[in-house]
């Protein structure tokens, strides 16, 4: 953060109920931007804290880590009268709660938004379920599984292999980035009608949204797309090709760019043959292209190939594993790791930086994930009668 500019959600407090990844990240990305998010963990902790190798320096889980920069650690254990009251306390004061327990859960906790509304009608309540409220509300929210049975892995993967995952949990992802928008929309439209509402993503809901072309082609074809391993179905050619060395990838998106490449690797009659000249017939005979294209590609290596096909305005890039991949956005002239520091103790944490750059509100880069209750003495100061004095609800 810009010194003496604060962050553009400073003032709003968060009641953080989430834990492993979709709402962690919501959250975050909360923290990242000013709000004062207040992780409220039970007596074990978030389950990733357990979930190691690997580890930082200072043996803390690095799957926790990636998702809880920013916020500060409160143990309430849900299982006592006296861990829900203290919890509940907390949350009667502030602007959000986030939560993906099953549906259910924090009813019984005295966590629901019924309950919390009813003290609080400015409160934004984001509730993150795998699949719905009800009938799915039962169905265990793995990554994993919604991969699985929301489509994804049957488009990902071989033609002749299994149907694969995805290298990251990437439903996750993008449900906590749906929750964070909608946590935005609700904080926005607070400021007009002066109450909170309810926010409900899912994860199947948000993988079946993000599969955009591939859902648009079932819905209205009614057949299911097939599985092209690194090709794409509408484009070609567009897919990864090998070099001498190493794989390259060649996107190409219009006869412009076609014709481009076919100049570049001296294949210019390419560009006029029948089966190429338009991007329907390029797709039609993909596989007669691409054997045309890596007669050539095999003979340099693929950095030579990148640097004169990028010279030739052809997007082209190298297969770069995750630490190549941070080194090339540096040579662009980004910056895409953030160093956190904690004041009182000095241990850092390295991350990715948020990708949402504002000129004049940037993200809040504060703290390290928080250690397990790290903040409880903190939040006895402010709780019940300081949070309460200090907040009015109404």
């Amino acid at each position: 953060m810009a010194e003496g500019i604060p962050g553009v959600l400073s003032g709003i407090r968060v009641a953080d109920f989430s834990r492993v990844l979709a709402g962690p990240y919501a959250t975050m990305m909360l923290a990242d931007f000013g709000a004062d998010v207040v992780k409220i963990e039970s007596p074990s902790g978030d389950e990733t804290r357990a979930w190691r190798p690997p580890v930082d320096d200072t043996g803390e889980s690095t799957y926790f880590g990636a998702v809880n920069r920013g916020k500060r650690s409160v143990v309430c254990d849900l299982g006592t009268a006296e861990g829900c009251a203290k919890a509940v306390r907390f949350a009667r004061t502030a602007d959000v709660v986030v939560e993906n327990f099953r549906p259910g859960v924090m009813e019984r906790f005295g966590l629901d938004e019924a309950a919390l509304r009813a003290v609080n009608p400015r409160l934004v309540y984001c509730s993150i379920t795998g699949f719905g409220r009800d009938p799915g509300g039962d169905l265990p929210g793995y990554d994993l599984l919604v991969q699985a049975v929301g489509g994804l892995m049957s488009i990902t993967g071989a033609p002749d292999g299994e149907p694969s995952k995805v290298g990251v949990a990437l439903v996750d992802v993008l449900t906590g980035l749906n929750a964070f928008s909608g946590i935005l929309l609700a904080l926005r439209q607070r400021e007009s009608t002066g109450r909170g509402s309810r926010v409900d993503v899912d994860l199947l809901g948000s993988l079946l949204a993000a599969l955009t072309n591939q859902a648009s082609s079932t819905l209205t074809t009614g057949a299911a797309p097939a599985r092209l391993g690194n090709a794409h179905p509408s484009i070609a050619p567009y897919e990864l090709f090998r070099a001498s060395d190493r794989e390259l990838v060649v996107a190409v998106g219009n006869d412009r760019q076609f014709a481009a490449l076919t100049t570049a690797l001296g294949l210019p009659e390419l560009a006029d043959d029948v089966r190429f000249v338009t991007n329907e017939a390029r797709v039609a005979h993909r596989v007669e292209l691409r054997e045309a294209l890596e007669a050539v590609l095999t003979t340099r290596p693929a950095a030579a190939w990148v640097e004169v096909l990028t010279a030739a305005r052809v997007p082209a890039g190298l297969v770069n594993d995750v630490a190549e991949a941070f080194a090339f956005a540096r040579s662009l002239g980004r910056e895409p790791v953030v160093t956190t520091v904690d004041p009182a103790t000095g241990r850092t944490s390295r991350q990715p930086a948020t990708p949402i750059h504002l000129d004049t509100a940037p993200a809040v880069h504060r703290t390290p994930p928080p250690l397990l209750g790290e903040h409880d003495a903190r939040w006895a100061d402010e709780t019940p009668a300081a949070a309460d004095s200090a907040r009015d609800p109404r």
